[in-house]
């Protein structure tokens, strides 16, 4: 799909960008980059739509059915920066990313049902495969959100 010609200034840089998609409030498919991987956001953006539909390893490719139904987000990341506690994380306002070694898990900020620190770290660490008594660095990013 190519770039429209007229792109908004913050989409023509490139940036790290989630696109999210949700069917009925429950998800349904989301990629995402943490450092830009194409030459604009908006670039990345298409890319990581069309992974979201067709290719999130954990749900079935999207069918064009679903279309009308679908609940879109699109996050563009700042840079990450790191952090030495939890205590300087807020998952309403930061996302996180946890490490270990080569393994990393990464949640998005403002989630529902994720209120606490605490809460944001170990979904981190889960989804990195990163177990609890793991020694970790903690990286932490705001997020510009469209819905």
């Amino acid at each position: 799909m190519p770039v429209p010609a007229d792109i908004p200034e913050n989409l023509a840089k490139p940036s790290a960008v989630f696109v999210s998609l949700k069917k009925g409030g429950s998800l349904r498919g989301c990629i995402g980059t943490l450092e830009p991987t194409r030459t604009t956001a908006a670039e990345e953006i298409i890319e990581n739509a069309l992974s979201a539909a067709f290719q999130d390893p954990r749900f079935q490719p999207l069918d064009p059915s679903e279309l009308n139904s679908l609940e879109i987000s699109v996050d563009i990341l700042s840079a990450s920066e790191p952090v030495t506690s939890e205590a300087e994380l807020d998952p309403a306002i930061y996302g996180c990313i946890v490490e270990a070694g080569r393994r990393r898990g990464l949640l998005l900020p403002d989630l529902p049902g994720v209120d606490t620190p605490a809460e944001q770290v170990d979904i981190c660490r889960q989804k990195g495969g990163i177990d609890l008594g793991e020694r970790v660095s903690l990286r932490r990013f705001t997020v510009t959100r469209y819905t």
